[in-house]
C-alpha cells in the first residue's frame, strides 16, 4: 500500500470538507492561487472548480480593496500572525457583493516552510441584513432624539438665559457703582454657560444641516473642530443631492472620521470630498497624516468604537464603507450612502 494514499480518517476529512455549504473552505498557493474548492465556496461565490482553480483570491474583493493592496496584505498578515481575519465586501461570480467575514490561516510544514494558506469564509448578508433595520431604528430615533434635545436647548433654555443676560444688563445702572462687578462677574459666567450650552447644541445637531444642507454643515464642522489647530481642513463637493436621512448618515460619519484625524493623524491637510455616483453619494475623508497599521484598518483596534461606528453607520442606510492607509500617504476613509 503506498504511502501516499490517505487514510480513512483523511478521507472522511476531506470529504467533509468538500460537502460543506454554509462556509466557502479552500486552500491557497503561497502566491494566493486558489488550490482546493468545496462545494460552500461555489454555492457561495458562484464559480465551479473548473473555473477559479488556479486563479488568484483577489477577484473575490472588490475593485477598491485590491488596488489597495488588501488579499496581498491579508496574506502578509497571516504568514507573519498565524491567520488574518477581514469583514468586508466580497464579490460574487455574477458581480453581486455579499457580505463576509473570511479567516485566512498560514499552513507551514514540519521544517516550517510556507506550504499556502487555508481560507474559511462565512456569507453573513442576511445576519448583516437584520442587523442593517435594527441599526437603521436605533439611529433614527438616536436621531430624532438628538434634534428635539437640541431644539429644546436652543428655544427655550438658551433663548431664556440670554433674556436673563439681558435683565442683568439693565440692572447695571440701577446699583452703586462699587457693587457692578458682582452683575459683571454673573454676567460672564452666564455668557460662558450660554457658550457651553450652543456649542452642545452644534454637536447635537447642527443648524445649518436643517437650514441650508449637508455641506454647508460639514464645512461648519470642519472649520470648528480644527479651530485653533495647525490641521487645514478642505470640504469640497460636486452634484450631490442627498435625502435627510442620507445627510445626517453622512455628516455623522465625517464627523467620526475628522474626530480621529484631529487626535490621532498627526497631519496638516484633511480632505472631505463628496461627489455624485451610482445613485448615491460618494465620500473621501483623506489626510496626509502618519497612516495606521494593517490590523487597525482591517478591523479597527479593541475597544475602537469609532471605527465601528462609522462602518455601521454606513450599513445601516444601505451604504459601504473601506478605510486604506499607509505610513507614507495617511488614511482615507471612503464610503458610499445610497442618495435615497
Amino acid at each position: 500500500m503506498s504511502t501516499d494514499e490517505p487514510t480513512y480518517e483523511e478521507a472522511l476529512f476531506r470529504l467533509m470538507v468538500q460537502s460543506v455549504r454554509g462556509y466557502a473552505i479552500f486552500a491557497l498557493s503561497p502566491e494566493g492561487l486558489v488550490t482546493t474548492w468545496n462545494q460552500g465556496a461555489e454555492h457561495i461565490k458562484g464559480y465551479p472548480a473548473e473555473e477559479i482553480l488556479g486563479r488568484h483570491f483577489s477577484i473575490f474583493y472588490p475593485e477598491d480593496r485590491v488596488k489597495d493592496g488588501t488579499p496581498e496584505r491579508q496574506l502578509a498578515l497571516a504568514a507573519k500572525e498565524g491567520h488574518a481575519e477581514d469583514e468586508g465586501w466580497r464579490i460574487r461570480r455574477d458581480g453581486s457583493r455579499f457580505w463576509a467575514h473570511a479567516t485566512i490561516t498560514a499552513l507551514y510544514d514540519d521544517h516550517g516552510v510556507l506550504r499556502g494558506f487555508g481560507k474559511i469564509t462565512q456569507d453573513l448578508s442576511i445576519a448583516l441584513e437584520d442587523r442593517r433595520k435594527l441599526l437603521g431604528r436605533i439611529a433614527e430615533a438616536q436621531e430624532t432624539e438628538r434634534k428635539r434635545i437640541s431644539w429644546d436647548l436652543h428655544d427655550d433654555t438658551i433663548q431664556s438665559m440670554v433674556a436673563i443676560g439681558m435683565r442683568l444688563q439693565m440692572l447695571t445702572g440701577a446699583i452703586p457703582p462699587d457693587q457692578k462687578f458682582k452683575i459683571d462677574a454673573l454676567n460672564e459666567t452666564l455668557q460662558e454657560a450660554v457658550g457651553r450650552l450652543r456649542r452642545l447644541v452644534f454637536r447635537l445637531r447642527p443648524p445649518r444641516l436643517d437650514r441650508q444642507g449637508l455641506v454647508d454643515a460639514i464645512r461648519d464642522h470642519a472649520e470648528y473642530a480644527f479651530a485653533g489647530s495647525t490641521i487645514a481642513p478642505v470640504v469640497t463637493s460636486s452634484g450631490i443631492s442627498p435625502s435627510d436621512d442620507a445627510s445626517v448618515a453622512i455628516f455623522r460619519i465625517v464627523q467620526e472620521a475628522l474626530a480621529n484625524v484631529y487626535k490621532h493623524a498627526q497631519a496638516s491637510v484633511v480632505r472631505v470630498d463628496l461627489s455624485a455616483v451610482d445613485g448615491g453619494v460618494l465620500v473621501l475623508v483623506s489626510d496626509n497624516g502618519v497612516g495606521m497599521d494593517d490590523a487597525f484598518v482591517s478591523g479597527g483596534r479593541p475597544g475602537h468604537l469609532g471605527m465601528v461606528d462609522m462602518r455601521e453607520r454606513a450599513e445601516a442606510i444601505g451604504g459601504r464603507l473601506t478605510v486604506r492607509s499607509t505610513e507614507l500617504d495617511g488614511t482615507t476613509v471612503e464610503f458610499w450612502i445610497p442618495a435615497d
